[in-house]
């Protein structure tokens, strides 16, 4: 069965002046056109292509693999806007659609957006939306407190960052939980926090409670050991200042630092941490 959004591997069933005829084991046809061909092939050979509709809603192939497939999320610039939508960049030789009614806000050429690129039944052509809400799975979510996650970042609010979880949820990362520079259609990993009994889900960029700390004194350890065994960072120092350096809170900093202390890693000093002597020995040996 061809489907229509995803890579195909199908077999070259002849060649003619317009391109080559693909097919699979159901008889099913799609055209590579002759200008997507970038190789020579022959008869009977399997490839691998893209299969989308055209303007006239028939099936077509591409050998380009485009950023994002059918049902997923993606980050995408607008290469121009109509007067029916906005077409975006998605690394076909045609452009994603998103018409005016799909659009949670104007779009404008050259901004960046997090789409969905979903199937339209009426059309049968691979349309986006950027009404995140729409596509998020309203399900009980399948994810346990502490667990890693993949994240997207779509959306900022006064309360903090939505993303969505793992290509299928949405989750929330408070303002106050964060100590690093965040921006929509980031992609990165987090923790999940919380499930609330409405289903929602608050996020953390950092393990939650004993691990973030160990995780914690590893990066003041080579911090330190990567700026000549001191950091002038120390109980007077702001939050705002730890977590611009360190990307952690105080409190974590605070804690992780007692820990490198008793296991007489470093030396704590009215300026600042020092690497202790025996560390200091270690890191030129090695």
């Amino acid at each position: 069965m061809i489907e229509i959004g995803r890579m195909n591997s199908l077999i070259v069933l002849r060649e003619t002046d317009v391109g080559l005829f693909l097919g699979d084991s159901e008889n099913n046809e799609v055209l590579l056109p002759a200008s997507f061909i970038k190789s020579k092939y022959k008869n009977n050979e399997n490839i691998s292509v893209f299969v989308y509709t055209d303007s006239d809603h028939k099936l077509i192939a591409s050998s380009h693999k485009p950023f994002a497939e059918i049902n997923n999320f993606a980050y995408l610039r607008v290469t121009s806007v109509t007067d029916f939508g906005a077409f975006l960049e998605w690394g076909l030789e045609k452009d994603l659609f998103i018409p005016f009614n799909e659009q949670k806000i104007k779009m404008n050429v050259d901004d960046f957006y997090v789409v969905y690129i979903y199937l339209d039944k009426l059309t049968n052509r691979l349309l986006g939306s950027n009404k995140i809400d729409k596509f998020i799975s309203k399900e009980i979510p399948e994810l346990e407190t502490a667990q890693e996650v993949d994240l997207l970042v779509f959306e900022e609010s006064p309360l903090g960052f939505s993303a969505i979880i793992n290509g299928k949820y949405k989750g929330l990362i408070y303002h106050n939980d964060i100590y690093q520079d965040v921006y929509i259609g980031d992609e990165m990993k987090g923790y999940v926090k919380t499930i609330r009994e409405d289903h929602l889900i608050d996020i953390s960029f950092q393990k939650s409670g004993f691990k973030n700390v160990l995780d914690s004194t590893e990066l003041i350890l080579d911090y330190i050991k990567k700026n000549n065994g001191f950091i002038n960072l120390h109980d007077k120092s702001s939050p705002e200042e730890i977590s611009i350096r360190l990307s952690m809170s105080k409190a974590t900093f605070k804690k992780s630092i007692g820990i490198l202390y008793r296991h007489k890693k470093v030396l704590i000093k009215p300026d600042g941490v020092y690497l202790a002597k025996e560390e200091i020995i270690i890191n030129k040996e090695s």
